[in-house]
């Protein structure tokens, strides 16, 4: 499927992104991560579309799916409202501020620290340190 973003085009697998969408989305809702980790390389990756445009979509894609998480496992009664209460101003501030910092950085520079950022997550997750 060919795909038009500011004029320009991209040609994108539409299974391999639905399936893999999918699949994190399924991951992300049961061990509590908003699924940008894997989200970014599957749409950089396998989807060959650029970071200025895989930043954007995967976070709306990522709202959705944390909006129908929470509200799950809110019903499950797991959800804290003093925690949440005091991430989300800081939440809502770094939304304003990361995509400022993003613009003046380079495209390769973002992906560097992504990746250095992915790495230590993937190190304590697997509990090296």
């Amino acid at each position: 499927m060919k795909v038009e973003f500011w004029g320009q085009e991209f040609q994108v697998n539409m299974f391999v992104g639905c399936l893999g969408g999918f699949l994190i989305a399924v991951l992300a809702s049961m061990f509590g991560f908003g699924g940008g980790p894997f989200m970014v390389p599957l749409m950089t990756v396998f989807l060959r579309l650029p970071m200025y445009l895989v930043v954007g979509s995967s976070l709306l894609a990522i709202f959705f799916n944390t909006t129908m998480s929470t509200m799950r496992h809110y019903q499950f009664g797991n959800f804290d409202w003093i925690l949440f209460c005091a991430m989300f101003p800081a939440a809502i501030l770094a939304g304003f501020i990361g995509p400022r910092i993003a613009k003046r950085l380079s495209p390769i520079v973002v992906k560097r620290v992504a990746c250095v950022g992915l790495t230590i997550l993937a190190l304590r997750l697997l509990g090296v340190f």
